[in-house]
């Protein structure tokens, strides 16, 4: 058995009311009872966790009570190799709650001789310079204004403890340019700006060459969905679950339960813990967000804002994205067996020179649920080109998509997948694009396909809103596990037209592809007329007297 003040004194605070946590919090603390301070082949350092303190409150701030519950984790080491135990944190909370701050304490405190490991460099990533910048800033300052220029050597570009030959510096997420060092610890600074975990694989690449390595990944939920942070979600839900038991990662998620509690001040500190704390910052914070939300009554458009950066929940704008997250979470829901459920066939590409989309539509008319099979083509030569961010080589090695070599995409291979498609459901009827079928209809209906096109899609957008945004919010749309699909779909947005019709359109003309998705609206365009039957009639239709 282990313990700390810091993790009891937490735990009491909110077993006593003194606080209040979310859900994932709570999730985190029943984890550490139960895997963490039962062990006794792991040691807390004392000496390390009260250095630290004593050197933030000295030069940077008075530490708040879930900076003081998470500190003691980082200096948790393995009684056996020495080795730190937890090398990964995630942290996220609201805006305001000190993430910065705790990284620039951090990283002044980790090159320092009081941590004591020579050449323990680090570099701190983000998106934009500026942001990178923010934390090594804070360091460069502090050295400056406690005239510590004998212990630092301190300029613009990258601080360096003379006692121990340790480095900070920034650095720019750009994967292609930049490559992983040496480095003790690397603090990913906002990652829900990252689109991918490209920039986190490379850097990391350095860690492990020196004693003690460790990644800090912080950052406030945003509007960018299926990126990295999501990933980190993922991976942290299943360590507080206990799905998995044998990651090292150390997940702090504070953010509302739910978007209902936005509506009670009392509790905002789920999403952001600085409000736990009897300061002025705390009450100038309080201030700052009790006045961004009364805003919301004159300008209801900063919704998302303040959704997203205050309460840390990743609700989308509902006017302009298909989906909220937990609507598009929902998606995810295993495939059913379609076998005796109707069925119609569609498909979309915007050129034959980059995607197709092709995918098979079926409808429990037990249930109301669409279920949604789809397949994508991609060309090699538009890939490397327009280097796309999500990671469409993963997708394609699960059997999402298939990356083609040619010069543009041969017709045969969408035909060829309706016919192994035909034998598998006994579907014989393809809807699409009227303008986009004309090269490819000839060989369809030389297999004996039944054609149908769409003369205006974006009219029928306005037709089909309804059943679109019905399916959505009342959970009756099955994509399976399928992160290409829901790319697809975040990369579109609805237009609400001056009439008050709605289109669906690229959110980015360019990098955001969005086929699959247009292609189930096609098929959605038949649902009405070939979908929508009792499935005893369907079943009916198909026994053999």
């Amino acid at each position: 058995m282990i313990q700390h003040r810091f993790f009891d004194d937490y735990v009491k605070a909110w077993k006593t009311g003194k606080i209040v946590l979310n859900k994932e919090r709570i999730l985190l603390i029943a984890y550490l009872e139960k895997n963490i301070m039962t062990r006794d082949d792991l040691y807390f350092d004392e000496q390390k966790i009260d250095d630290y303190i004593a050197y933030t409150e000295k030069f940077f701030f008075k530490t708040a009570a879930y900076q003081r519950f998470i500190v003691p984790f980082i200096f948790l080491y393995e009684e056996d190799t020495g080795e730190p135990y937890f090398d990964e944190f995630f942290i996220t909370i609201g805006r305001g709650g000190g993430k910065n701050g705790f990284l620039s304490s951090l990283g002044g405190f980790l090159i320092s001789d009081l941590h004591g490991v020579e050449n323990y460099d680090i570099s701190i990533v983000a998106n934009s310079e500026d942001q990178a910048r923010t934390s090594f800033d804070e360091v460069h300052k502090m050295i400056y204004d406690n005239s510590l220029d004998d212990i630092y050597y301190n300029k613009k570009s990258i601080i360096r403890n003379y006692d121990t030959n340790s480095t900070l510096r920034f650095r720019t997420s750009n994967a292609k340019t930049k490559d992983g060092g040496r480095e003790g610890a690397i603090f990913y600074d906002e990652i829900h700006f990252f689109e991918n975990g490209e920039i986190v694989d490379v850097f990391s690449g350095g860690l492990g060459k020196v004693s003690g390595g460790r990644e800090f990944k912080v950052g406030t939920n945003g509007t960018l969905r299926e990126g990295y942070y999501d990933e980190m979600l993922k991976r942290s839900m299943a360590i507080l679950k206990g799905e998995v038991l044998d990651e090292r990662l150390f997940p702090f998620i504070s953010r509302l339960d739910n978007v209902k509690e936005m509506e009670k001040p009392e509790l905002w500190s789920k999403a952001n813990p600085m409000l736990d704390e009897d300061t002025s910052y705390a009450r100038i914070l309080q201030g700052k967000i009790m006045r961004d939300y009364k805003k919301l009554k004159r300008a209801p458009s900063g919704r998302l804002a303040f959704i997203s950066k205050r309460m840390n929940l990743p609700e989308v704008d509902m006017q302009k994205s298909v989906a909220s997250k937990d609507e598009m979470d929902a998606t995810a829901r295993p495939i059913p067996d379609t076998t005796y459920m109707p069925g119609v066939f569609s498909l979309d590409f915007a050129s034959i020179r980059d995607f197709a989309a092709v995918g098979a539509l079926f409808k429990d008319n037990n249930t109301g649920d669409y279920i949604w099979k789809t397949h994508s083509f991609a060309l090699r030569n538009y890939l490397d080109a327009a280097k796309l961010e999500p990671p469409i080589e993963e997708w394609a090695h699960e059997g999402l998509l298939t990356i083609l070599e040619e010069p543009s995409i041969n017709p045969r291979h969408v035909v060829n997948w309706f016919v192994e498609m035909r034998e598998e459901t006994g579907i014989n009827i393809i809807c699409a694009d009227n303008y986009k079928m004309e090269f490819i209809r000839p060989l369809l209906e030389a297999e004996g396909f039944e054609v149908n096109t769409i003369r205006n899609p974006r009219a029928s957008h306005a037709l089909l809103s309804s059943r679109v945004e019905d399916m959505f919010a009342n959970h009756k749309i099955i994509y399976g596990e399928n992160p290409l699909m829901r790319w697809y779909t975040w990369n579109v947005y609805v237009n609400v037209k001056k009439d008050g019709n709605r289109e669906y359109l690229k959110k980015d003309e360019h990098r955001r592809k969005t086929d699959g998705f247009m292609a189930l609206i096609h098929a959605l365009y038949l649902s009405a007329e070939h979908l929508d039957i009792e499935e005893s009639e369907f079943m009916l239709d198909e026994l053999v007297f």
